[in-house]
């Protein structure tokens, strides 16, 4: 774009998207004509605003540069006021009752922070997205709030307490995004897939991923094609894709950029997924971004690693090399502790979704209580601060000599890696592992945000309270920090979060340890927490209500979806088959009984008599839990979408959904596999 505008418009950009500066109106017809002269001289023919609606997508509506010109020909055009907003209908989004159809207006507007960027034939205009009167219906406006109000709480303390220099932190975020690739012929014969991103039914395959060669092996050639080819288009598009591996399981792997600020890396991600889609389309695979595709291998996440740096070049998350520094580096920590305490549950609802719900606690992922890892020599500093108010210094990178010859000397780090905590201090940054790899990672962030600029709002105040009564700065804070580590060392968690026993010890501390997720989104309003988000002005008590409504709204429609689909399956697929093959061993044993004679009958009989009523059995199961979850789907239409609803399903249609598929795959065992309709576990995961 430097060579379509100006230098006094481009600094005025800059001044936007780096310093958070109000856009100047005047200049939007200049920056217009400059977007539209570059975008058409890369092929662009149309224009969108792109944006992230409550779906957990994004959404465009695209628009021709080309105009009539009232003489038979047509003129390009696209003004200052057509890229800073436009018009979009809002009561077709989910809005939790923000929007109607006969009220239905809202509004779309450009975010100059985040560029702009060609797919296709098509200029996309990253915006955010709000309603007639004003609240936010995206995921882009919160996080936008959040980010700003951290940059204040930040850097207010940074200024007040360490380095009056300071005049901006970033917020950064470094996203792992974990997929499955499958053979698109194969997915496309299975309704399942196609309808709900998930195998309602499935045997386990006989080698899935215990032999654990899997992660970190050699890239399948296709595989690497496709993500060759991936890394070319994330390149045009300015991602900076940095990673590939193979995951654990067969056919899933990973890709991650490098660390980004946070507002340019969601856009980047929720991007990708889609030009994923796309590239996978052209090398003869479906990707799925489900969390939990296929039973009995790990699912997917999305690991958000985040972190906070002043203008200064400080990781204010980066042990220092004195005890000023380290007292800064304890300062953020402490914090960050505190407000993932006091904001357990409300983290825990922004990361939950009926998707997810399979992955967290499955011995494979985070569980679903939030805890916090720190490793043995920063949780040695934290205890020390809290029993003496001081804070003592951090060891660096120590040496391990593995006695192999010509190999050096390697460096370790001061935290090992728990892979079992959903929020694990690793380093320089915080790893919040619990995020699902379908989730647009705005909403957990947005929660982050917010509860640690709250947090700091609380600890400035604080602080600031012992100063005036005559306790010196450097006393205050420590003061300050070791009471608060009194209160949140609860929610600090070393071991293994797998076992029965820390689900235990987490209810005796007072973690939430909710697993129903219509439930834990209860955590959206509480009292303190719609506190929160209006003191720093994220977003308003209606907005969280309505995005309260949203989340048990898409809850519900999913399990009823998939629901439908399984009964669907079960009754057309399945059922048919299974009677087709009873039938065959039937007449199988009629003409046994002509052949053999009475004496032999019983021993030879026996076995495939067992058979017909093993099949008898399942398919007896399976007609009555239909019918049954059937009649539950139809009273569940009738009844509006809700929180009463949501628990609904979860109580009641997930328990069928799963003993459904118990008796089916019991089937799929039983059956002559060239009878079973569907590709089974061991061609979805293994062709590659």
């Amino acid at each position: 774009m430097t060579k379509y505008l100006s230098k006094q418009t481009r600094e005025h950009l800059a001044a936007v998207a780096d310093k958070g500066l109000v856009l100047d109106r005047s200049i939007a017809d200049q920056v217009a004509s400059g977007m539209k002269q570059w975008a058409m001289d890369n092929g662009a023919t149309h224009y969108s605003h792109w944006f992230h609606p409550l779906t957990g997508g994004t959404a465009e509506k695209h628009d021709s540069f080309s105009e009539p010109d009232g003489k038979g020909g047509c003129i390009e055009e696209f003004s200052g006021k057509l890229l800073a907003q436009q018009e979009s209908d809002a009561s077709s989004f989910p809005n939790g009752g923000l929007r109607a159809t006969f009220e239905a207006r809202g509004y779309t507007a450009w975010d100059p922070s985040s560029p702009a960027f060609i797919i296709g034939d098509t200029l996309c205009i990253p915006t955010i997205f709000i309603s007639y009167t004003g609240e936010a219906l995206d995921f882009k406006a919160p996080l936008l709030k959040s980010i700003s109000v951290l940059n204040s709480a930040a850097t207010s303390v940074m200024k007040s307490y360490f380095d009056p220099t300071v005049r901006k932190v970033t917020v950064n975020l470094g996203w792992e995004q974990e997929y499955f690739l499958v053979d698109a012929d194969l997915y496309s014969q299975r309704p399942d897939l196609v309808l709900t991103e998930r195998t309602l039914m499935g045997h386990e395959s006989a080698r899935s991923q215990q032999l654990e060669d899997h992660y970190f092996g050699s890239i399948p050639p296709r595989v690497l094609s496709f993500m060759q080819d991936l890394e070319v288009e994330g390149c045009r598009l300015g991602i900076p894709l940095k990673t590939r591996h193979n995951e654990v399981a067969p056919n899933q792997f990973e890709i991650a950029p490098v660390y980004e600020e946070m507002n340019l890396a969601v856009d980047h991600n929720m991007i990708l997924m889609s030009v994923m889609k796309m590239v996978a389309a052209r090398h003869g695979f479906k990707v799925l971004f489900h969390e939990k595709p296929f039973k009995g291998v790990n699912g997917s996440g999305k690991h958000c690693n985040w972190s906070v740096t002043a203008d200064t070049g400080v990781n204010l998350f980066a042990p220092g090399k004195n005890e000023e520094e380290n007292l800064r580096f304890m300062t953020f920590i402490v914090n960050t502790l505190m407000a993932v305490y006091k904001n357990n549950g409300l983290l825990k609802a922004f990361i939950a979704s009926a998707s997810n719900a399979h992955r967290l606690g499955a011995n494979e992922a985070p569980p679903a209580i939030i805890s916090s890892f720190l490793g043995t020599e920063i949780t040695h500093v934290v205890k020390e601060l809290e029993k003496s108010a001081a804070v003592i210094g951090m060891n660096k990178k120590s040496g391990i000599d593995i006695h192999v010859p010509r190999i050096p000397e390697l460096l370790k780090d001061n935290t090992d890696r728990n892979r079992t905590s959903p929020f694990a201090f690793t380093g320089n940054r915080f790893e919040f592992r619990a995020v699902g790899s379908s989730a647009n990672c705005a909403a957990p962030m947005t929660a982050l945000n917010t509860a640690v600029a709250y947090q700091l709002i609380q600890f400035r105040k604080t602080v600031d309270d012992l100063i005036k009564s005559g306790v010196p700065v450097r006393n205050a804070v420590l003061e300050t920090l070791s009471r608060y580590l009194k209160e949140c060392r609860a929610v600090c968690f070393d071991g293994n979060g797998y076992t029965e026993e820390w689900k235990a010890e987490a209810a005796r501390r007072g973690l939430d340890c909710e697993t129903s997720v219509p439930l834990i989104y209860d955590n959206c309003l509480r009292p303190e927490v719609c506190e929160m988000f209006a003191f720093t002005d994220v977003m308003s008590p209606v907005e969280l209500i309505a995005r309260t409504e949203v989340l048990h709204e898409i809850y519900s429609k999913k399990l009823e979806i998939e629901a439908r689909v399984l009964r669907d399956m079960a009754v057309n697929h399945i059922l048919p088959i299974a009677t087709c093959y009873q039938s065959e061993i039937l007449d199988n044993i009629i003409k046994m009984k002509k052949v053999f004679s009475e004496e032999e009958l019983p021993d030879l009989l026996d076995p495939q008599m067992k058979v017909v009523r093993e099949i008898s059995h399942h398919i007896s199961a399976v007609r009555a839990q239909t019918d049954e979850l059937t009649k539950l789907c139809e009273d569940l239409e009738k009844m509006p979408d809700g929180r009463e609803k949501a628990v609904i399903c979860h109580d009641r249609v997930l328990p069928y959904l799963d003993t459904i598929r118990e008796h089916i795959d019991s089937l799929e065992m039983i059956v002559d596999d060239r009878m079973w309709p569907l590709p089974k576990y061991r061609e979805l995961l293994f062709i590659r």
